[in-house]
């Protein structure tokens, strides 16, 4: 059995064996027959008689060999069969032994293909680091544990180009919807905002009640049932409601980052997060050209603003290290110059306030949504206090077409009301109180025009609108109290006092219409203190505070009146100068009309009419509108007297000139206008009335010898003055007086007025030697 064991051939080893056995026998043999051949004859003897024996042994031995190995294969195949079957159960423990070595390599690295298709790929590196750390190398010996170490590096450098692809997916995503970001964080931030307001009104009862005034009482009303009405619905919606953090997948980034990480490139992974970051900064801090055309283009920049902002916030508090504090603060105070630095330019092409305002109150949500996520703002609002300054004035300029309009379309005449309704509603508009004038019985008219009550309402809705804008500003009351009342002074000292001055000078605006502008304004400068108390009641800041500023507009509505009534004096002059220019005199008459002139009766009676409307004005204005008038009609008639191209003068002009005078001296002493203190009118035409006597009554002895005197009869009549007209006095009576040296009477007067003619002279080369 041990040979068949050993070898397969150890049948025939063993035949070889034995058969060399048998030879060594048979020498053996040999030699013992040699040495016993007697034996051996008689063995032979012995054997050949048994040699027959032998042959049937023979036969015997053959049979039974036969017989035993036909009953042996079976044996054989057998003892095959179980050797077979036992190597073949040694190599299945062999194979189970290394397989049991095997399978865990070949189940992690299944799991990681697995992990890999699944974009696990965090997950898929922890699973590389076991693989080659633990398992492979316990098979290393394999040609499949060599394939897998080859390719190992191959998947980190596909996990680190799917990750860095995803990341840059996600950073091309979140600057397409940094806008829908920003807009979500934004209404969320004034959704906060406005519930906050909302239960510090219902704390605050006066500041509802001060706001409820006017227009405002609606639209708190309004706000308040919008307001109900939104909280309704969160509180309907609430398990719906998203935060801005929520529109946001920030797996890509926690991923990316991991695995960089992972792989020791955490620093090249920040690096580039950043890099990327800042251009995408750049991209969107810079605005479009038409962003100031709409407020849309206002929202979408900064919604794109307050989405990045956001991001980098998210990423910063649940991050380690990819951004710091210091890198936000730095990627913010770069950011917040650049959108001061737009916010000027762009709306300082804004010319309307709505959009001005609308602005603004994007301005504030955009602060106040960053403000809510730590980043400092206060430059912000110091911006909006220079847009404030902008909104002023595009509000100045827009009032100030509301306000000619309200010129344009007024009637000048004073405001008719028929009964107690029509009269309780022009009150309602404008605070206007006269006991005399509530004591009269209806039909009556209130003293001022249209336009008085509409500049009021005005002038209250530029209050509203500027109270619009200090709204939210996070200033107190006082301060707010302090800009409406310079942006109101503003309003009345140069907006309306410009509009005034412009419409006072128009040359279709009349003396009736300049006499009730004096008495507009006179009503509008006693309003201003209604208008300090409605400041005063909107901002909950009393008058007796020592900081509150005063309106000031008082010197508007009185410079406006000084210009009006400069206007009526030069109005009044222009056209008493009409009147002058459409005198016709004759110079060389020899007698006069016996009456005054047309022209001058007309001009009396225009200046009477005229002076009957000044019964509304204040009394100096219409006495000064008077006084000037008269001067300036004494002035026009003696230089109509002195006129250059006026070269001759007859006595019967003179006289005929005398008779006007006389209607002019008539008009003034008639007291056209109250209040004139004995004959200071008639003062007027003094000069005038002095040198006409002094050529009527022909006494040039009396005005010579008492020239100088301050006793004078003549003590108006200046020499200069009196020589002009004597020396055309002169040449028309030699011109009309061709005879005249035949007459003894002409050529005496003819004397005589050469002799005056050389003694005035001497007076006035006298007085021109003495100047």
């Amino acid at each position: 059995r041990s040979v068949y064991d050993d070898q397969p051939n150890a049948h025939q080893k063993f035949m070889e064996k034995l058969d060399a056995c048998i030879r060594n026998h048979d020498r053996e043999i040999e030699k013992m027959c040699n040495f016993h051949h007697q034996g051996f004859v008689d063995a032979i003897t012995e054997l050949l008689k048994v040699r027959a024996d032998a042959e049937k042994l023979k036969v015997q031995v053959t049979d039974t060999n036969r017989r035993l190995q036909d009953a042996g294969k079976e044996v054989i195949a057998q003892t095959e069969e179980i050797i077979r079957c036992r190597v073949q159960q040694r190599n299945i423990t062999t194979v189970v032994e290394k397989l049991q070595l095997c399978l865990p390599v070949l189940e992690m690295y299944s799991k990681l293909k697995e992990q890999m298709s699944v974009k696990r790929y965090y997950s898929a590196l922890k699973t590389m680091e076991q693989l080659e750390n633990l398992y492979l190398p316990r098979v290393s010996q394999y040609r499949f544990c060599q394939i897998m170490i080859e390719n190992l590096p191959k998947l980190r450098e596909e996990i680190k180009e799917i990750s860095m692809s995803d990341l840059k997916d996600f950073l091309e995503s979140i600057r397409k919807h940094s806008d829908r970001i920003g807009e979500t964080a934004m209404k969320q931030a004034q959704q906060q905002k406005t519930f906050s307001t909302a239960l510090q009104k219902q704390n605050n009862v006066n500041y509802g009640r001060n706001m409820h005034l006017g227009r405002n009482r609606i639209l708190e009303s309004k706000n308040e049932i919008t307001l109900k009405r939104t909280f309704e619905d969160e509180d309907e919606h609430e398990e719906e409601v998203l935060t801005a953090q929520d529109l946001v997948d920030f797996s890509p980034v926690y991923r990316c980052l991991h695995i960089y990480s992972v792989l020791g490139d955490g620093e090249i992974f920040e690096n580039y997060y950043r890099k990327q970051r800042r251009k995408q900064a750049r991209l969107v801090l810079q605005p479009q050209s038409s962003m100031h055309e709409t407020v849309e283009g206002y929202r979408r920049y900064f919604s794109q603003i307050v989405g990045f902002f956001v991001v980098e916030d998210h990423i910063l508090h649940v991050t380690q290290g990819l951004v710091t504090r210091t890198y936000t603060d730095e990627l913010w105070n770069m950011a917040l110059s650049k959108i001061i630095a737009v916010l000027r330019t762009h709306s300082s092409y804004c010319n309307d306030p709505d959009l001005v305002l609308e602005l603004k109150n994007l301005i504030v949500v955009f602060a106040d949504t960053l403000q809510g996520y730590g980043f400092p703002v206060n430059r912000l609002f110091d911006l909006l206090f220079e847009i404030r300054d902008q909104y002023n004035e595009t509000l100045l300029k827009k009032w100030s077409g509301l306000f000619r309009d309200i010129f344009e379309a007024d009637n000048y005449s004073p405001i008719p009301v028929a009964n107690e309704e029509e009269y309780r509603i022009v009150i309602s508009k404008f605070p206007f109180q006269d006991s005399e004038l509530d004591k009269q019985s209806f039909p009556k008219k209130l003293p001022m025009s249209q336009s008085v009550p509409q500049i009021y309402m005005q002038v209250k809705e530029f209050i509203y609108a500027s109270l619009k804008f200090s709204e939210s500003l996070h200033r107190s009351s006082t301060e707010i109290d302090d800009m409406l009342r310079k942006s109101t002074n503003l309003l009345l000292t140069r907006t309306l006092s410009s509009c005034l001055q412009n419409l006072i000078k128009k040359p279709h605006i009349g003396l009736t219409e300049l006499v009730q502008i004096i008495i507009n304004t006179t009503h509008l400068e006693q309003a201003c203190k209604y208008l300090e108390d409605f400041i005063s009641n909107i901002t909950n800041i009393s008058q007796l505070t020592v900081h509150t500023a005063r309106l000031y507009g008082l010197s508007t509505f009185k410079d406006a009146r000084h210009a009006a009534e400069g206007e009526i004096y030069t109005k009044l002059n222009q056209k008493i100068d009409e009147f002058i220019q459409i005198a016709d005199y004759d110079w060389t008459m020899s007698e006069s009309d016996g009456r005054a002139s047309g022209y001058l009766m007309d001009l009396i009676n225009f200046l009477r009419s005229t002076f009957q409307v000044f019964t509304h004005l204040p009394g100096k204005v219409a006495q000064t509108a008077c006084m000037s008038a008269c001067q300036h009609l004494s002035m026009s008639l003696m230089q109509m007297l002195l006129d250059s191209e006026l070269k001759q003068i007859s006595m019967g002009a003179i006289q005929q000139f005398n008779l006007d005078v006389i209607q002019c001296e008539l008009f003034a002493s008639s007291e056209p206008v109250p209040g004139f203190q004995g004959d200071t009118l008639q003062l007027a035409f003094i000069d005038l009335r002095q040198l006409l006597d002094l050529f009527m009554v022909w006494d040039w002895s009396t005005y010579l010898a008492d020239y100088g005197q301050a006793t004078s009869k003549y003590l108006r009549v200046n020499p200069s003055t009196a020589l002009t007209l004597l020396e055309k006095m002169k040449d028309s009576s030699k011109k009309n007086n061709i005879f005249a040296q035949f007459r003894k009477n002409d050529r005496d007067k003819q004397k005589l007025i050469e002799t005056v003619v050389k003694q005035l002279r001497s007076l006035v080369n006298g007085m021109s030697q003495h100047a």
